[in-house]
């Protein structure tokens, strides 16, 4: 080879320019695959379907820089809706209603059967107005994203405008489709672990869940960092609705009170049902105080029920027992448990309705 044939070859490879952009387009698909390589373990971290929501507004919001994130998703695995998850971000909404999608509409049929990225515009050249949907519309999003696993919609994203004011690409579509993927399995194990760990008629989760988290988080041989503190309850003359108006009447009973010790306990609190009429919930904080706050609010609350049978107005009361976790006397969190159900008793020798709470 001459000389100048030498100098020719060597200019040819050694000029970067046309090779420059596929370098960095094969660089950031590979940054992207570990992205989603960690956006996998994330929401795989957890079944709490409320951390689940939040984590994955969050991972959208971060990946694609938009600044309002929602999701739509079931409330149960019976349910025939969509219902917008109260942990939306920055979308401007009106409270007083509730904002769903009925999974017979056809924009869920779109979703099924083709399934992508729409922005609104795309929507209504595939299936026109969205009728029935006019307050979906009104938040004006950039972005629909469907979330699908085992070839079933199980939720809905919607993205609000970019930081930056620009369009999905079709290859942000498709990175923002995979997250959505990942997001659908995370969602449909939380709704297994719900099934799996919730009393079915109450709502509340099952004894063994409550035993389960009890001994995980304090049966260590270290000594808790911090305290806990157990409420039992109980429903007073709980027989006497079974025998005078029936089992029908007996479980709607539970399941109001169930109802209302979930709408007066913490996000961080556990609610379980115990046992028949029998329920228990695990306060996560040091000191009796709050706990025994908790208790007679949902105890007052109880009392001030009004609930109707058949024509009947129903007097329903619970008794109750606290008991705080003591380092001194509790080898085990199960002993707190116990002197919880010795308070509760207490409550039931006392006359009922009230609160007990027993320290040793």
């Amino acid at each position: 080879m001459s000389e100048s044939e030498h100098n020719n070859v060597e200019s040819n490879l050694v000029s970067p320019e046309p090779f420059t952009p596929y370098v960095l387009d094969y660089e950031k698909q590979i940054f992207d695959l570990r992205q989603l390589l960690e956006i996998s373990k994330s929401l795989n971290s957890t079944l709490d379907y409320s951390i689940l929501i939040d984590s994955i507004l969050f991972i959208c919001m971060a990946q694609m820089k938009v600044i309002k994130a929602g999701l739509f998703a079931k409330k149960g695995l019976d349910s025939t809706e969509f219902v917008l998850q109260r942990n939306f971000k920055g979308f401007d909404i009106d409270l007083s209603r509730e904002y769903a999608i009925p999974e017979n509409h056809p924009l869920i049929r779109l979703f099924a059967e083709r399934y992508g990225c729409y922005t609104l515009e795309d929507i209504h050249k595939c299936i026109g107005p969205l009728e029935g949907l006019e307050h979906i519309e009104a938040m004006e999003p950039s972005l629909l994203v469907p979330l699908k696993t085992k070839g079933q919609i199980n939720g809905i994203l919607i993205l609000g405008e970019r930081i930056d004011e620009t369009e999905f690409d079709p290859y942000e579509r498709e990175y923002l489709l995979n997250i959505a993927t990942l997001a659908a399995i995370s969602i449909n194990n939380a709704f297994l672990f719900e099934m799996t760990t919730t009393d079915m008629m109450t709502k509340l989760k099952m004894k063994h869940y409550f035993f389960t988290v009890l001994q995980d988080r304090y049966g260590n041989n270290d000594m808790p960092p911090k305290g806990f503190n157990i409420i039992m309850l109980d429903i007073d003359f709980f027989k006497r609705f079974n025998d005078t108006y029936g089992h029908a009447c007996g479980d709607m009973v539970l399941i109001a009170v169930a109802r209302t010790i979930a709408d007066h306990v913490r996000s961080t609190d556990i609610a379980a049902r115990y046992g028949g009429e029998e329920f228990v919930v695990l306060i996560a904080e040091d000191g009796p105080e709050t706990a025994i706050k908790i208790a007679e609010r949902i105890r007052q609350a109880i009392e001030d029920m009004e609930t109707q049978y058949e024509g009947q107005t129903l007097k329903i009361t619970v008794s109750c027992g606290v008991a705080s976790y003591n380092k001194h006397i509790d080898n085990n969190p199960k002993s707190v448990v116990d002197r919880a159900d010795r308070a509760l008793y207490q409550s039931k020798q006392q006359g009922r309705n009230r609160v007990t709470f027993l320290e040793n």
